[in-house]
């Protein structure tokens, strides 16, 4: 089938990943830019794992500071190359990141930092509430409803933002794919005035 080049434009204006990958997607997408946008997704997860053991060795610091001056933050993006680092669309993915944390002021970057004591806790503040519901039931609601708190209190977990259809964590597995380097959020911290 042969791929239009418009089709490949509006892919890669969408996307953001380069003109060779828009192509290969949308082939194996047979034209339907919809399913191309899927592939890459698919593609892009693939890609972060591969590149999950390299080094971090650049990256950006970003602030954001709200109109009010009574909230802030500070975000490290890391990334392998200062080739990247140095990128224009690098460093507003960074500010992006510092934005999104102070709208929602998460408590940790990733699962993996809250200790196990904390976990345990977080189930035993629902448990209560899922007592009085069917016997089979009650684990799938129980995940579900610590799911949904851990993603009011874990960045990577949370919505972005700017586009509700996307992670925080995805945001990072793109930026990954477009940049070809492994991209991580290595500190985070938030400031305000009412703690």
């Amino acid at each position: 089938m042969a791929i239009s080049a418009e089709a490949v434009k509006e892919l890669r204006d969408r996307t953001g990943v380069s003109v060779m990958q828009c192509k290969k997607a949308l082939e194996e997408g047979n034209g339907d830019v919809e399913k191309a946008i899927q592939v890459l997704s698919r593609k892009s997860a693939d890609v972060a794992r591969k590149k999950a053991d390299r080094d971090l060795l650049a990256g950006a610091v970003a602030s954001y500071v709200h109109n009010t001056g009574q909230i802030g933050t500070l975000v490290l993006l890391s990334c392998e190359t200062d080739f990247v680092s140095k990128n224009e669309e690098f460093t507003k993915l960074a500010y992006d990141i510092a934005m999104h944390a102070a709208a929602t002021r998460p408590q940790y970057v990733r699962r993996e930092e809250m200790t196990e004591a904390e976990l345990a806790s977080l189930r035993e503040v629902f448990l209560p509430e899922v007592a009085g519901k069917p016997e089979n039931l009650q684990e799938q609601i129980l995940t579900g409803k610590i799911a949904n708190r851990l993603k009011e209190i874990v960045l990577l977990d949370q919505p972005f933002i700017k586009d509700d259809s996307k992670t925080i964590a995805e945001l990072l597995t793109n930026a990954s794919q477009k940049f070809g380097e492994r991209i991580e959020i290595s500190k985070l911290s938030c400031f305000s005035v009412r703690g």
